[in-house]
């Protein structure tokens, strides 16, 4: 039996290019489009069907709150994205998918890639009534990989934290991987950190995290429980920093061969539709309807 979700309006007859296009001309990053999708939909989980980005809840408490949302910098993106969807008459749930979905199009077309991500009209949008607060809060991620946060020190480590929100978003290892790529070049993240964005053109959708995780002129140097120099064997000269999420995709042999893969010079093309093809797939995770 699946879950159902009490929400209260669903919207759909609005013009979506009209909605793209004042997403477009707002001030809001990529990196700052992407996370608050991401942010939105990560909560989905498969064992039980619930969260995901139907209902936008992450506006709502307690999820608004949640420390691994980044409030500050969520406040300023909703600011943004609510008064576009008041002006256009779609749910806020539709602008922030909307609004990832342009910013990883953006990404893709920086490495000129030209692709357009699917998109699904119909989320709705809950209200706080709807949502109780002791309910919601069990959804709250202690850590996401994908965004190389956590939010204290555990005695499970970083990857196999990785490990379980993956699986409750229902991604194979190679959708695991490639989004962990993308989401490293697009900047996405917690708190702007540098660690494992292996790139000096961070916004694009390009396949250096895999490229330099491949690359044997560096040398990874342990410097903390959970952080690593990534360094010129040649010179000593520190590159980039990592941590134990980003090094186990080079470390472990099966996800190495994947990455592998996505470092090829052919394959930055693959790269990109492979991770539009996961990234539409987490956004609709909890659209039953689309089933």
């Amino acid at each position: 039996m699946i879950w159902q979700d009490p929400i209260s309006t669903r919207k759909t007859e609005y013009d979506i290019g009209k909605v793209k296009q004042k997403i477009a001309q707002s001030e809001l990053t990529i990196s700052e489009m992407v996370s608050t999708a991401w942010d939105s939909a990560r909560t989905f989980r498969q064992s039980d069907k619930r969260g995901g980005a139907n209902g936008a809840r992450i506006r709502l408490e307690p999820q608004r709150s949640w420390m691994g949302n980044e409030p500050k910098r969520l406040d300023k993106v909703l600011t943004v994205l609510e008064g576009i969807a008041l002006e256009s008459g779609a749910s806020v749930a539709d602008v922030i998918v909307l609004a990832g979905n342009l910013g990883v199009e953006m990404a893709a077309k920086a490495v000129n890639v030209d692709i357009e991500v699917p998109f699904f009209p119909g989320r709705g949008d809950a209200t706080q009534a709807e949502t109780d607060e002791s309910s919601f809060a069990v959804l709250e991620p202690l850590a996401d990989g994908f965004r190389n946060w956590q939010k204290q020190e555990y005695a499970v480590s970083p990857e196999e934290l990785l490990l379980d929100r993956a699986q409750l978003l229902g991604l194979t290892a190679p959708e695991m991987t490639v989004l962990i790529g993308g989401m490293r070049a697009l900047g996405t993240n917690y708190d702007a950190t540098d660690h494992g964005v292996f790139t000096d053109d961070v916004g694009t959708l390009s396949n250096d995290f895999f490229v330099v995780l491949t690359d044997m002129k560096y040398q990874w140097q342990p410097v903390g429980s959970n952080l690593y120099n990534i360094v010129v064997r040649s010179s000593g000269e520190v590159k980039w920093t990592a941590t134990r999420v980003d090094l186990v995709f080079g470390s472990n042999s099966i996800l190495r061969a994947y990455a592998e893969v996505y470092a090829q010079d052919d394959n930055q093309v693959k790269f990109v539709e492979d991770f539009v093809a996961v990234w539409g797939k987490i956004m609709n995770a909890d659209r039953f309807d689309l089933e």
